[in-house]
């Protein structure tokens, strides 16, 4: 398996600097990653390091709690999607999900809407970590009928990330059409593998290398 065009090359770092966003950049380069994952301040420099290589530019909104007002996302996403972003994983409305108010499906529809007039991509992040099992199938049929891409697991700052469990029931309930971005916590090739086997389409991951050379990693949290 071509591990490595399943994998998202990710550094969200409160901490991290030009210099590792230009890293990360290479990295993806030389390994041959499908794509990178940079804080919207970066975006800009990430897509001229990228320049004319095939490397998805992914960023994030209403990140990492997601319970921004709704036009703070759009105005993230739209400015992300101008500093050059292929994709977009915004972070969900837990607190509203959570109320059960009909507002979580509306945020994600224009979330969705506005991402998909500029022919780009939009993940949405449920939080698994915060969901039960029916709350996790739930929130993938929500994301569905609001127009998602893909249903991605975690941001990497919750308690828990990406558990085969839950992305078999992600799968189970999701139309064949929309994806699955595991994230969070992906240390080892033997995790990633159990991921993508369970149905996860995308890995989220700042342990990359450490995956395609099969090396155990201890510092991905994202």
């Amino acid at each position: 398996m071509n591990l490595a065009s399943y994998i998202e090359h990710t550094n969200l770092s409160p901490a991290l600097s030009i210099r590792d966003i230009d890293q990360l950049v290479d990295d993806a380069r030389v390994h041959k990653f499908l794509g990178v994952c940079v804080p919207p301040f970066w975006v800009k420099r990430a897509k001229r390091e990228i320049g004319n290589e095939k490397i998805l530019l992914v960023t994030v909104a209403g990140f990492p709690l997601g319970y921004n007002m709704t036009e703070t996302k759009l105005d993230e996403i739209k400015r992300a999607i101008d500093n050059g972003a292929d994709e977009v994983d915004v972070v969900w409305n837990i607190t509203s999900f959570k109320t059960g108010i009909p507002w979580t499906k509306i945020e994600l529809a224009k979330c969705s809407k506005l991402t998909h007039d500029h022919h780009k991509l939009l993940k949405v992040i449920i939080e698994t970590a915060y969901l039960s099992d029916e709350e996790i199938a739930d929130a993938c049929k929500l994301c569905a009928d609001a127009g998602a891409d893909f249903v991605k697991t975690s941001t990497g700052f919750a308690p828990a990330g990406a558990k085969v469990e839950h992305i078999k029931l992600m799968r189970s309930v999701l139309p064949a059409e929309v994806g699955i971005k595991a994230s969070g916590g992906i240390k080892t090739r033997e995790q990633a593998l159990a991921l993508i086997e369970a149905g996860a389409t995308r890995l989220g991951t700042s342990s990359g290398i450490a995956l395609i050379t099969n090396s155990d990693s201890k510092t991905d949290t994202y």
